[in-house]
């Protein structure tokens, strides 16, 4: 069994190019995981940063280690990637999580691997466990049990400053260890910090690390495989956080201050990408808002680059970068109107207008996409039905101007920490399952494809984006991964759904605040007010690492705009939706 298992590790391995291949010997040893497939890991710029950044140190030997699928239940171990190494082996065992979900799945790897799953079962003879990642970065808690200390915010710096503590304690007694980790900024280490409802005030939180140099840490493809989604593409990151205030977004709010990477960096980067790769993938919360993005797609397509974007907006368009999309060979546009109506927009403080949005339609049809997707989510704060039926109205505008493929998604939405809507209540499954079906009938008349998220599983990623500490004990008791499961669990631990679910008490400290995110609660509830009022709020400047303090998150600020909203910051001008000769 295990023969079988390396051999599909060496297939993968053939295929791949820049991998790090060292002997253990003497060296710091980090299994690098991420708790999902081979193909959905790969995908990873995040993973791919830190293999490169372990692996720049000589005397450090850093193997991916990813999620087997039903290799638990089959009885066969865990395995590094590279050289097909027991993970118990490692010295260090760093998670890198980026979705909630993905939390069954770091339980059943650490059963797989047969480590004892909670940290205070493991001693100095068991590697050391670490977690980091937008999954786990906002709210540690439902994680927290499991793992030795969690990276909070950005790693990329203190990447150093952990491998010197690991080098100089990795053998020592583990209390001494983890005291040395606690001293480190941005290093949440749960055996040592004692939940907030259990402390008294003032609160010992962890402050969120963040980048302000990225040009250090080149946030680029290192590993290229035909086994991933982004198969054959260099992927750079062009820009990092979003000032945009998108209530719902948790991207927003983690990788704030918004940082961009100068036009004659990403066009060296590039160059050096081409060599690798026809396919340039640009990756950043709104690759469209980046202040140069329109000379940076001209320039890469008289590079000769195929393009492809993570996303973008419409407010406003990037002509030549669609153009260039295009030209390149991208099949699909995809855009994000979020939610149906104007109204909606303007709580969850989306500025797109609808204007701007059938502008990016026309242009998708003359450039002659053959696909047009659209994301939105059902059940945001204060939606109704009439919302609903202004979006059936708006795709059917959409319908009357694209004339091929059309397809949405209605992903249900989930209350995230640190964001103004992370007291809101969820809407309940019933009713985003009736939403969610009146779209699938409506949209079925017109033939539109509908992706819609299961409301079932959206629930439990809502118990697990804003729980506490005794969720780590329901992710141990679950018998088999099911929703029937789940909630059966929790109840027989005596845990209430609804009290996660639910609207939560502004005066009770939320779990999450043990995270100190650089954005203040008077600004959070000052957003809230304006989202009652359906009012827009304001936004960063698309470029701000340069703001020591930044004012949109500083606690004055909530109080100096109580009554007059700041107008947007500005950005790049709008390019006139004329449709200029091909590039």
């Amino acid at each position: 069994m295990t023969w079988s298992l390396r051999s599909q590790q060496l297939r993968l391995l053939e295929q791949e190019s820049g991998t790090v291949y060292k002997d253990w010997g003497g060296r710091l040893a980090v299994a690098l995981a991420f708790p999902n497939t081979y193909y959905v890991g790969m995908s990873s710029l995040a993973l791919q940063i830190l293999y490169r950044r372990f692996n720049e140190h000589a005397d450090v030997v850093c193997e991916r280690v990813f999620w087997d699928k039903g290799g638990a239940q089959a009885g066969r171990p865990l395995l590094t990637l590279e050289s097909g190494r027991a993970v118990s082996d490692a010295h260090v065992w760093a998670f890198t999580i980026s979705y909630e979900m993905d939390y069954f799945n770091v339980v059943e790897m650490l059963r797989q691997a047969g480590l004892p799953p909670l940290a205070r079962e493991r001693d100095e003879s068991w590697p050391l466990l670490v977690a980091g990642g937008p999954g786990i970065t906002m709210n540690p808690e439902p994680m927290a049990p499991f793992f030795d200390a969690i990276v909070v915010g950005e790693g990329e710096e203190i990447i150093d400053d952990l491998l010197v503590v690991f080098r100089e304690g990795i053998e020592a007694p583990r209390p001494e260890l983890l005291a040395a980790l606690d001293r480190l900024p941005g290093v949440y280490v749960p055996a040592l910090v004692p939940p907030l409802s259990e402390q008294s005030a003032p609160y010992r939180r962890i402050k969120r690390l963040w980048v302000r140099n990225l040009e250090v840490y080149p946030p680029i493809s290192s590993l290229y495989t035909p086994e991933t989604e982004f198969q054959g593409m260099h992927l750079m990151e062009i820009a990092r956080g979003c000032g945009r205030g998108c209530r719902f977004c948790l991207a927003g709010y983690v990788y704030r201050p918004p940082r961009e990477q100068p036009l004659e960096r990403l066009l060296a980067w590039a160059e050096a990408g081409l060599r690798q790769n026809k396919r340039i993938g640009l990756i950043s919360a709104a690759v469209s808002d980046h202040t140069q993005i329109d000379d940076l797609a001209t320039a890469l397509y008289e590079m000769g680059a195929e393009i492809s974007v993570s996303s973008m907006r419409v407010d406003p368009i990037s002509i030549p970068l669609i153009k260039a999309m295009r030209a390149g060979g991208a099949q699909t546009l995809t855009i994000a109107p979020e939610a149906g109506s104007r109204r909606l927009r303007n709580v969850i403080s989306k500025t797109q207008t609808e204007e701007q949005l059938l502008a990016a339609v026309e242009l998708a049809q003359a450039l002659d996409f053959p696909q047009l997707k659209l994301y939105f989510m059902i059940g945001h704060p204060t939606e109704t039905e009439a919302d609903l039926e202004e979006m059936v109205a708006f795709m059917q505008k959409v319908r009357a101007i694209f004339k091929r493929r059309i397809a949405i998604n209605a992903t249900p939405f989930v209350p995230k920490a640190h964001t103004p809507f992370q007291w809101m209540p969820m809407t309940d499954e019933k009713t985003l399952k009736k939403r969610q079906t009146f779209i699938q009938r409506q949209m079925g008349r017109m033939k539109i494809a509908v992706r819609a998220d299961s409301p079932a599983w959206a629930q439990i990623q809502g118990v697990l984006a804003r729980g506490d500490r005794r969720l780590a004990e329901v992710l141990l008791a679950l018998p088999r991964l099911s929703v029937r499961e789940f909630w059966d669990t929790m109840a027989r631990l005596g845990l209430d759904r609804e009290r996660y679910l639910g609207a939560w008490d502004r005066e009770v400290l939320p779990p999450w605040y043990i995270v100190e995110s650089g954005v203040s609660d008077n600004f959070f509830a000052y957003e809230w007010r304006l989202a009652q009022r359906g009012q827009i709020g304001p936004s960063c400047p698309p470029d701000s690492a340069g703001c020591l303090t930044c004012r949109v998150c500083d606690e004055e600020w909530a109080f100096r705009f109580a009554e007059t909203p700041p107008q947007p910051s500005p950005r790049r001008q709008a390019v006139p939706l004329l449709l200029p000769p091909q590039p």
